[in-house]
Parts: structure tokens; sequence; C-alpha cells
């Protein structure tokens, strides 16, 4: 788990570099999907507060709902995840990224330590 990302309590994971919070979902959460087979994405332009459904992440298993980690608006999707979702599995903290987010704010995002305590129980 990277020491340089902010994680929520629904297992994405933050990237905030200057207004800018990319978002993705944890290793954790990749694990519990298993393979990914379609990322449903949002609408750039979109305005979110934070705890807003984004979209969807279908997998063999199951159908997830991925959260808005922080208030702000969708600048970028990943439009690499129509075509290959399983990039997800593959590289979830790289180019399995999934939304970049114009943030307003990166209040109630977890320290790696706790995210890490969290997932522990």
């Amino acid at each position: 788990m990277p020491e340089d990302l902010s994680y929520t309590d629904q297992h994405e994971w933050v990237r905030i570099d200057g207004e800018t919070a990319t978002v993705g979902i944890t290793e954790y959460a990749v694990t519990q999907l298993g393979d990914v087979v379609y990322v449903e994405l949002p609408e750039i332009g979109t305005a979110l507060a934070a705890g807003d459904v984004i979209g969807e992440i279908e997998s063999t298993k199951s159908v997830s709902e991925i959260y808005a980690p922080l208030a702000g608006t969708v600048e970028h999707v990943n439009s690499e995840l129509t075509d290959a979702p399983e990039l997800v599995n593959a590289e979830p903290y790289g180019r399995g990224w999934i939304v970049k987010l114009a943030a307003t704010g990166s209040e109630g995002l977890l320290s790696p330590a706790e995210y890490a305590e969290l997932v522990a129980e």
C-alpha cells in the first residue's frame, strides 16, 4: 500500500497534487472484487459532494459503487478503462486510476496507517 496516498473507509485511494485529486480503488478492494470486467465512469464536468456515487465497477463476483472521497468536479476520467477494465486489477495504484477531480477539500481521508488498521479488522 503506497504511503504517499490517502484512503477512505470505502476502499478508495486519493493522490492529491495541488488542487487535483486522482482517485482509484485500493488493492484490498480489487482482491475482494476479483476480476474487473467493466468500469462505469462519470461525465467530465460533474459536480460531486463527498460520498456521492461516481460510478460502478463490475467484476466476475459482483457490482460495487465507487464513491467520491472528496467534494469536487470531474476533470478527467481514465478512458483506458473502457477497453481495458483489467487495468484496475493489474495496476490499481497506477494505470488503473479512475477519475481526477478538481477537489475542494481533503477532510475525512484516512492516513495509510489508519487504512491499514481498517482492513486488518
